[in-house]
């Protein structure tokens, strides 16, 4: 039996039907590189049946105590049923990227049931119409409760799920898992009243730092080196979401995106995504006639996960810091250029305040008072009246190698995230294999349009790279689209 973190625990205080808190990686497989180039539901049933113990994630259930007075406990499930989590699916024809995406939002609309362990797999197979992947492949689209894992974990378990060749390797290691019983409500109890004397201990020592903190924050304001990120503007991504997603994406090339960057020179590759959202929510919200004469401003997750700490036990250890999109401005490299300088001053904040220490506050909280807030939060709809920032960016990077299960190569990586009240629209940047899948995720009600926004992300990563290759050269390459393939069809994967 484990404790939840504090941090942890505020996804599951906020899980309600209309903000499901689980985020998603999802891979598309070509099935041309197994043995026969068959892969079979009841072979990936097997693999993770496998693989299953490189990751406590899968086989622990949550238990939360008597009127949140503290934190939940992860607890060992004996129930566990390996074929509830793991289903499969298949689109019908013609298998295009519209219908994918559209079985995905509606997956994706879908709370977790939290009386099981928090996460569901979906093999689907019927993908015939992919771009830059052959007819004939499959996906799998795993969910796991954000209670349980960040982007980084999220991570270790899909590699731990995969091989680095078709052959594959044989798992040799024991599984010596066993289940336990749920502890009983007075026990759960008990540890929260010695809990509750910890907590001002803990707060006591966050205190001495944050007044040291305060003080760096407040001389970097003073001297102009630090921005402030105010929400000045509301726009219709910052009320309250429905339970309904719409669900899109696009490919770039690796090597389009470090050309714009060794082009343009002092910024980073999160640089150019941040500069592309920028201009594709510019494009949009100026068709609607919704444009903020300011810029909009994006919450972006920062990993504080040492490299030490690179074990796939879960949990979150994530903090954020907030940037400007500079929609307000017109020329793309402008636009790159200001929100490069702005990640860079606003690093110097995050590193004056301490990114570590972020969660440290949160985690000294007691849990019945983080619990009792997180209600008060919700009925009173404060996220949407003092909105902190108008969508999400979270960067994941990828392995650069290819990956297979069951023989399968992963030829796409792609992920959605979670959109909450008062950001509604959430963008999940997925690097893998020399290419970069920039996905978004919002409410229905918000983006009823997602092919227009597709569109509006597709134009504005070509007008940066057109911009920033000469004339005379050779014709940018265009974003990854939603058009059937032309590769000659592989065989199908089979049931």
């Amino acid at each position: 039996m484990k404790q939840l973190s504090q941090f942890d625990s505020i996804f599951i205080y906020n899980e309600s039907t209309d903000t499901p808190l689980h985020i998603s990686p999802i891979l598309i497989y070509d099935p041309s590189s197994a043995p026969d180039g068959v892969v079979r539901f009841k072979d990936i049933l097997a693999k993770f049946n496998e693989r299953i113990h490189k990751s406590p994630v899968f086989r622990r259930k949550l238990v939360r105590v008597p009127f949140n007075l503290d934190s939940p406990y992860w607890v060992e499930d004996k129930n566990f049923d390996l074929e509830f989590h793991v289903r499969h699916l298949a689109l019908p024809h013609p298998g295009d990227w519209r219908q994918f995406c559209i079985l995905l939002a509606r997956l994706h609309s879908r709370p977790i049931d939290l009386n099981r362990p928090p996460w569901e797999a979906y093999i689907i197979e019927g993908l015939d119409n992919i771009n830059g992947m052959p007819s004939g492949c499959f996906a799998m689209y795993l969910k796991i409760h954000h209670s349980a894992i960040d982007g980084a974990t999220g991570n270790q378990i899909i590699e731990a799920l995969h091989d680095l060749s078709p052959e594959g390797t044989v798992i040799t290691e024991a599984d010596n898992w066993q289940g336990e019983d749920d502890p009983s409500q007075f026990a759960l109890l008990k540890n929260a009243y010695f809990n509750m004397f910890k907590s001002p201990k803990k707060l006591a020592r966050v205190v001495n730092h944050a007044v040291k903190s305060r003080r760096q924050a407040k001389q970097g304001f003073d001297g102009k080196s630090f921005v402030n990120h105010s929400v000045t503007e509301r726009t219709r991504f910052n009320n309250e979401v429905t339970p309904h997603r719409v669900f899109g994406g696009l490919r770039m090339d690796l090597n389009d995106l470090k050309h714009i960057k060794n082009t343009v020179g002092d910024c980073t590759l999160n640089d150019v995504i941040l500069s592309i959202v920028g201009g594709a929510m510019r494009r949009y919200l100026d068709a609607k006639g919704e444009l903020p004469t300011q810029s909009l401003v994006a919450g972006v997750p920062i990993n504080t996960r040492s490299e030490a700490n690179t074990n796939a036990d879960g949990g979150n250890e994530v903090a954020g810091m907030r940037l400007f999109l500079r929609t307000d401005i017109t020329d793309p490299i402008e636009r790159l250029k200001l929100i490069h300088a702005d990640a860079v001053a606003s690093k110097a904040y995050a590193n004056a305040i301490g990114v570590e220490r972020m969660s440290a506050v949160v985690n000294s909280i007691p849990s019945g008072l983080a619990s009792l807030g997180m209600r008060v939060v919700a009925a009173t709809g404060l996220s949407t009246k003092a909105p902190v920032f108008h969508t999400i960016i979270t960067n994941v990077p990828g392995p650069s190698f290819p990956m297979y299960m069951c023989g399968a190569k992963a030829g796409l990586w792609l992920g959605a995230g979670a959109p909450m009240h008062g950001a509604g629209l959430f963008h999940t940047v997925n690097s893998y294999h020399g290419s970069v899948m920039l996905t978004f995720l919002c409410c229905r009600e918000m983006l009823p349009d997602p092919d227009f926004y597709h569109q509006c992300i597709n134009s504005s990563f070509r007008e940066l790279l057109e911009a920033t290759t000469p004339k005379t050269s050779k014709a940018p390459q265009k974003a990854a689209r939603t058009a059937p393939a032309k590769k000659p069809p592989a065989k199908k994967a089979k049931a």
